[in-house]
Formats: structure tokens, C-alpha cells, sequence
């Protein structure tokens, strides 16, 4: 996925707290790299889901101490800069997110509250409580904010089996933005029922079908050059990987619809297509529709 080299960015959307120790709460999730994956299974991608998994995390936001790794506000400044930098790039998606839906709320007489997107190592304190990387990429809605650590997208090729690529790590930005959409117009407290139709599932596709709306919309932000189908493929591919059934069938051996929070592999596609050749939200009804 290629950006316009002249393309401006605005770093002040993305903060930077990699390489920063963590105080207050501390890091709470354990059980090192031998768990994660399962852990991942109930939490990757959630959103919304991580009020729902305190008991994994600890404290309240505490504080995030040390100098940051880096300065993207000066590294960051133009497309070219997101062609050859992985930071520089999710700066990038973010901004071209958050300037889709600022137009498509405008269009429909709302108006689009921006989030930030947090880069960290290893751990940060939240609103929602101290998370550990094993959590993987989430929104906190009691902050209104992203945290990524971007080790994660090395851990989706190695582990999970995804080909990667620019869009796929497009494709979870998206889809925890689609999470902060949902927030902002009430969707998120929907429920969280576990099962292949529950409401939890419901709730992660309507995120995976705001991912590929912008999908849809992503060059009239200005930001990109046009999106090819090996790119598309990409994010199909990530979608695939992280289905419940594919990691249940990696970690248990066996495939438990009733646990189901995020959907199967199918479903993820499918939901993410539907955004992409309707590019419009209001395609994504996930909570009506036959699922």
C-alpha cells in the first residue's frame, strides 16, 4: 500500500511511548509468549472487549515513565516518510482513517470526535487499566484511544501464519478505528455475548466492515496512491488468520462456536468485502443482517 510521497502527514495524532518504563499498575498479563496466543484468541482485536478482560489487566492508568524512542513529528512529515518506515506508516493510516470519517460523519450532519493511537513496547497503563503486548492491538473507549505495539504485526506472520503487508497492517488500524466509530455512535455497549451470531461476534464484524469501507475510500483522502487487489488480498489474508475457528484449530485442535467472540474466518472476510465494495457504513448493520 503506497502512500503519495507528497502527501502531508500529521504526527500529532500518533503518540509515541515506545521504549518508556511502565509505573502504577504494572504489567498484570502473564504467562509469557507459551500463552499468548490463546490469550489473543479471546482479546486480539477486541476494541470495546477490554473492560471486559480486567481481571487480566491491573490498576488503574498509572503512569508511563522514560523518553520516548523516537520523535515522529520530526520523522514523520510526508508520504515519502511513510514508504520507508513502519511508524511513519501506521501515522499515515491513522491519518487517512480519521480524515475518512470526519468527512462521513459531516455527510450525515454528525461530527467525528478524533482518537489517538498509542505506540508502546511490552506494556502501557490505559484508562482501561496496564495491558501487556500479549493483549494485542485495542481500543479503550474510557480514554478514547488505540494502543499498538507494532511487534504485532511480526507476531501475526510468525505465529498466526499471515503473508503481512502494508494493507494488512492497514486492516487493524482500521478495524480498531471502526471500534472507536461504533463508540462514538453507540454501538459498542451493544453486548458481548459470546457465540458464532452473539453479539460480541456482531460487534467485531460491524469493526471489520468499517475497515474495508475506508478500504473503499482510502485514495480520496489524499493520502494513497490506488490500492491494488494483491494488496486487498493482504488484508483478506490478516482477516483470515485471526478468525476464531483458525485459532481455535491452531491452539485447541478442535472448533467451539459457542466461545466464538470475533467471528470465523469466513465471516471476517465476507464483512470486510462487504465494506469494501459498498463503501458506505451503512452496509455494515451487522446487528440485523444474517451474519
Amino acid at each position: 500500500m503506497t502512500f503519495r510521497p507528497d502527501a502531508k502527514l500529521d504526527p500529532g495524532q500518533v503518540q509515541d511511548r515506545r521504549g518508556r518504563r511502565t509505573r502504577g499498575g504494572g504489567i498484570a498479563i502473564g504467562g509469557g509468549l507459551g500463552g499468548l496466543v490463546l490469550l489473543v484468541a479471546l482479546t486480539l482485536l477486541s476494541g470495546g472487549n477490554l473492560g471486559d478482560i480486567m481481571g487480566g489487566l491491573t490498576g488503574g492508568p498509572g503512569t508511563d515513565a522514560g523518553p520516548a524512542s523516537s520523535d515522529l513529528v520530526q520523522e514523520c512529515e510526508t508520504g515519502a516518510d511513510a514508504n520507508e518506515r513502519q511508524d511513519c506508516r501506521i501515522v499515515g493510516f491513522v491519518n487517512s482513517v480519521q480524515a475518512y470519517w470526519t468527512d462521513a460523519f459531516e455527510a450525515s450532519g454528525q461530527s467525528y470526535t478524533e482518537a489517538d493511537t498509542v505506540l508502546f513496547t511490552d506494556g502501557v497503563n490505559t484508562e482501561c487499566g496496564s495491558a501487556s503486548s500479549a493483549v494485542g492491538p485495542f481500543y479503550c473507549p474510557l480514554d478514547q484511544t488505540i494502543y499498538i505495539d507494532l511487534g504485532f504485526f511480526e507476531q501475526l506472520e510468525t505465529q498466526f501464519g499471515a503473508e503481512g503487508g502494508e494493507l494488512a497492517e492497514a486492516y487493524v488500524v482500521a478495524h480498531e478505528y471502526g471500534h472507536h466509530v461504533q463508540n462514538l455512535l453507540g454501538f459498542l455497549d451493544a453486548g458481548r455475548d459470546a457465540g458464532a451470531e452473539g453479539d460480541a461476534v456482531r460487534t467485531e464484524l460491524q469493526a471489520d466492515c468499517f475497515a474495508g469501507v475506508w478500504t473503499g475510500n482510502a485514495v480520496d483522502t489524499d493520502y494513497l496512491e490506488p490500492i491494488t487487489q494483491e494488496q486487498i488480498d493482504q488484508a483478506l489474508d490478516a482477516a483470515s488468520v485471526i478468525g476464531d475457528d483458525h485459532i481455535q484449530e491452531q491452539t485447541q485442535g478442535e472448533v467451539n462456536q459457542e466461545t466464538w467472540t470475533h467471528g470465523s474466518s469466513e465471516q471476517r472476510q465476507q464483512w470486510f468485502t462487504t465494506g469494501l465494495e459498498q463503501q458506505d457504513p451503512d452496509a455494515c448493520n451487522t446487528f440485523e443482517a444474517d451474519i
